[in-house]
């Protein structure tokens, strides 16, 4: 991890896009750098205090969400849409809509993308079983996706994990349940510093994996 006395915007724009560094003890961010380093998704770690959250938590308050299901999980996935525009949330639905054949990790992939852009806050992902929307949405970087099959597992997704994708199994889930588990991960945020020192750390292993 690259540290830092200083960073200057100059800094910021040589940085890998999505990477984290070190701002040592009493170390200063110009301003015009902060800009540039949130533009970038770069997470600054302060030494000995805490962790750059804006750039590494998912946002606290949910707005848009991305939702994708493959030929499995139609039914669920207007489920889903419905309740959430119900609750005022807009939701960027991105197919499947028939029973004809399609391969989850193309689905997975386009709800990924939004919320690593941030088109969207917070992705919902389905197929069967849900495991193979989530490998596939967490090739993407800066996606922390999570197969939740209750409300303990959503809340602990996003409060100690910082998951910003959530898959769920068509096959494993009722509709009733799918609801509630949504609910509570849109709900749950990550707060503690500790938990943000561990992100930054898996944003750590995604620079190291496109290096190698």
């Amino acid at each position: 991890m690259k540290r830092f006395q200083m960073i200057t915007e100059a800094d910021a724009r040589m940085l890998e896009y999505g990477s984290t560094v070190m701002l040592v003890a009493g170390g200063h961010v110009t301003p015009l750098a902060l800009d540039t380093l949130r533009a970038r998704r770069i997470a600054v770690v302060r030494e000995g205090v805490d962790v750059d959250a804006e750039s590494l938590a998912p946002p606290a308050d949910v707005r848009v969400v991305a939702i994708g299901a493959d030929h499995t999980g139609v039914a669920l996935k207007a489920a889903i849409r419905q309740h959430l525009r119900g609750r005022g949330l807009a939701v960027h639905d991105l197919g499947t809509d028939g029973p004809e054949s399609v391969d989850y990790p193309d689905i997975a992939a386009a709800v990924a993308r939004q919320v690593a852009r941030r088109e969207a806050d917070a992705g919902v992902v389905i197929d069967g079983a849900g495991l193979g929307s989530a490998i596939a949405a967490n090739k993407i970087a800066g996606i922390r996706a999570a197969m939740c099959l209750n409300q303990t597992l959503a809340r602990y997704a996003r409060e100690h994990n910082g998951a910003n994708v959530l898959a769920l199994g068509a096959t494993l889930v009722t509709a009733a349940d799918a609801l509630t588990i949504v609910d509570t991960f849109l709900a749950a945020a990550i707060r503690e510093p500790r938990y943000l020192r561990r992100l930054a750390k898996i944003r750590e292993l995604e620079g190291a994996a496109r290096r190698h």
